[in-house]
């Protein structure tokens, strides 16, 4: 019987994992309330069992009296000496009690209590367990649906998949083994109930977390994320590794990591971004795709300026707005997104390169111009005033008097005047009368000839 007992306690260990002292103490509560339904009084009862060994004793303490009124708590003095001669008015005797005596209700009450006992601690332990995974992502086998909603095994006990928590266009056959993220293990009288979510974010980066190890191991940690399940997700990823790209991680070698994920999501996109402590970075970096040329973030209000380029605006907003909301839900901010021809209608936006060029233009022409005045005034003016009158000016002056100037009059004068004047009536002016005009017409007249102007030959 003990060793029977001692084996049966080891296999409820091993499979229900209920510890062998709860079993034990499970049944020393089921004798007491055997010898309860038995004797009807159960407050002088005592076991005394061995753990090891699982042998049990049933006692009941009896006080020695001349005349007995109470049989079960009771016993006279001379019963009380047939057992030891030593016992006198007033002692307690301990009576062994038979378990095989029980009758029959008294043992399927006591059977009752051992059952109810193990199931109770069944629950407790399997809410122990499951308490301890929420918060984490478990994978779960589809059974059915029940209406609206989908009950999940996952091993021990049933979840249930509710028809908020599922993601739209998302079907599920039975069998099918899906990862759900845990939200919530409640305790009742059936046992642990279960909420599961698909659609939570924290889903998206408990997957990370299971598929990239730079991130398990917290190089890499995701300092916020934003989601619409089903269609777009966006993460912000900081790496305290100088040394280690934070979206390279991530993403993995050819993109597996995050197609693992993008699989198991059913083809929800994933944007991952750098994190930056300066809001205007990170609101530029939760925006992409889109190319942003200025932001204007407002640190306390919480509120952002952001101008794109023309051809960009439709792509910063997204389908039905939905990069400009799950950028304003990573970020914090609200973002107001304009264009750039809207920006510079409503004034909000600087046109940098004129503004820098009238800069340029206004300020070095106001700058250079006062600058050259005072130096006019004061120095260059001065010292071209004094050089023109002591030293310079002096020495041309003093060179036209003496040498250049004097020397141009006498040669202009005596020699090339002379010169010419004798060159053109003795020469050029008696070569010319020479040549009467008959000459001149006759030569006019005659037409020129063939061989002198070399068309013939060109002819031929």
């Amino acid at each position: 019987m003990n060793n029977e007992l001692l084996e049966a306690l080891n296999i409820l260990e091993k499979e229900k994992d209920i510890s062998k002292d709860t079993l034990l103490e499970a049944i020393e509560n089921s004798l007491i309330t055997a010898c309860k339904n038995h004797f009807g009084k159960s407050d002088n009862i005592r076991v005394d069992m061995n753990p090891e060994t699982c042998e049990f004793h049933v006692y009941a303490a009896k006080t020695v009296v001349e005349e007995v009124e109470d049989e079960v708590m009771e016993i006279s003095l001379g019963n009380a000496r047939m057992i030891d001669s030593k016992y006198n008015l007033g002692d307690v005797v301990n009576i062994e009690v038979k378990s095989k005596e029980f009758g029959r209700i008294a043992t399927q009450n006591a059977k009752n209590v051992i059952l109810q006992k193990i199931r109770e601690e069944e629950r407790k332990v399997l809410f122990d367990q499951y308490y301890g995974k929420e918060k984490d992502v478990v994978t779960g086998i589809v059974q059915r649906y029940v209406g609206r909603n989908i009950s999940i095994n996952l091993g021990k006990v049933d979840a249930v998949l509710s028809e908020n928590e599922q993601v739209k266009g998302e079907v599920f056959q039975p069998t099918e083994r899906i990862k759900l993220y845990i939200l919530e293990v409640k305790s009742t009288s059936k046992g642990p109930k279960i909420l599961v979510s698909r659609t939570h974010p924290e889903l998206v980066k408990r997957l990370f977390e299971s598929e990239v190890t730079e991130v398990k191991d917290g190089i890499v940690e995701i300092k916020s994320i934003s989601r619409e399940p089903g269609s777009r997700t966006k993460i912000a990823v900081w790496s305290n590794d100088p040394d280690v790209d934070p979206v390279g991680a991530c993403v993995g070698m050819n993109g597996a990591r995050v197609n693992a994920i993008v699989n198991e999501l059913r083809g929800e996109k994933i944007d991952i971004i750098n994190w930056s402590d300066n809001a205007a970075m990170l609101i530029e970096n939760a925006l992409s795709p889109a190319k942003v040329i200025s932001v204007i973030a407002d640190a306390e209000e919480k509120t952002a300026k952001v101008v794109v380029p023309d051809y960009q605006l439709s792509l910063a907003i997204g389908k039905e707005g939905q990069n400009a909301r799950l950028a304003a839900r990573l970020t914090g901010f609200k973002i107001d997104i304009k264009s750039e021809t809207q920006a510079r209608e409503a004034g909000d936006f600087m046109d940098y390169e004129n503004d820098y060029e009238e800069y340029e233009e206004d300020d070095y022409s106001d700058d250079y111009a006062g600058d050259y005045e005072e130096a006019s005034e004061d120095g260059y003016a001065g010292d071209y005033e004094e050089a023109s009158e002591d030293g310079y000016a002096g020495d041309y002056e003093e060179a036209s008097e003496d040498g250049y100037a004097g020397d141009y009059d006498e040669v202009s004068e005596d020699d090339y005047t002379g010169d010419y004047e004798e060159a053109s009536e003795d020469s050029y002016a008696g070569d010319y009368d020479e040549v009467p005009k008959e000459n001149y017409a006759e030569l006019n007249e005659e037409p020129l000839s063939k061989e002198s102007t070399g068309q013939g030959e060109s002819d031929e």
